[in-house]
């Protein structure tokens, strides 16, 4: 018997199916839906520099938002992470000529990428920072999976639908250095360089990715647990007949 996507071709039960991660970075995303759908989906990768510790099947590297444009329809499920450098900072205050200068440095890609992906008719999930224009459908956070690592994020759902899962409370206080004074505390801050941020195996052990050295990079990157998640979700939405990856 094959059944439908959410929103997409029919497939086999047994089919694997074909996921498309754009902006992906060194694949931290890619991970989890692996682990999600199984050893045997297909995943290509997107971004608009040289991945060389990406993990996925395939990768192109080109811009994200025309390969979704001209290519998205050819997958069962899509991923998009845009750069968040220009999305999420409050433009108030003490921040307002800081983030403005930002916003004119990093353009806002959210709508453009929204627009693309709803034009291949495909299921998505588009994830983004706090406070960017992504919609809010589903926050995760490192808790939730008891990681080393809090890692807020909001995933924006296209072409299906999920409960959103409770947020349950932190342990305590992210470690390192702020506003003058220096906590400990059972999280480490996976962003920026030196006052107590993490380190590459700090942040390799806290997030879940093994594959890479690269410390900017391992910054930027989604634990898989996140996108495992968003996977399991989403399998779960579709037609009885196909069931998550064990």
């Amino acid at each position: 018997m094959t059944h439908p996507t959410a929103i997409g071709r029919l497939l086999a039960p047994s089919e694997p199916i074909r996921v498309l991660d754009a902006f992906c970075c060194i694949g931290g995303a890619t991970y989890g839906y692996r682990r999600a759908f199984g050893p045997d989906c297909h995943i290509t990768g997107v971004d608009i520099q040289a991945q060389p510790d990406y993990p996925g099947d395939a990768f192109h590297q080109g811009d994200a938002i025309d390969f979704i444009r001209a290519h998205g329809h050819e997958y069962d499920f899509i991923h998009a992470s845009p750069p968040c450098q220009g999305e999420g900072a409050p433009s108030k205050g003490t921040n307002k000529a800081r983030n403005a200068a930002i916003g004119r440095t990093y353009p806002r890609l959210i709508a453009p990428t929204r627009a693309a992906l709803e034009g291949t008719g495909r299921p998505y999930a588009m994830e983004n920072v706090p406070g960017s224009e992504v919609r809010k459908d589903i926050r995760l956070c490192g808790e939730q999976f008891s990681l080393a690592v809090l890692m807020h994020r909001y995933f924006e759902l296209g072409g299906w639908t999920t409960v959103r899962p409770a947020h349950p409370k932190h342990r305590g206080y992210v470690r390192g250095w702020r506003h003058g004074e220096y906590r400990e505390g059972p999280y480490v801050a996976a962003y920026g360089e030196g006052g107590g941020k993490a380190t590459v195996d700090e942040i390799r052990a806290a997030k879940g990715i093994d594959w890479s050295t690269d410390h900017r990079r391992l910054r930027e990157a989604l634990p898989p647990a996140y996108t495992e998640w968003v996977g399991r979700a989403y399998l779960a939405a579709l037609a009885p007949g196909r069931e998550a990856a064990a």
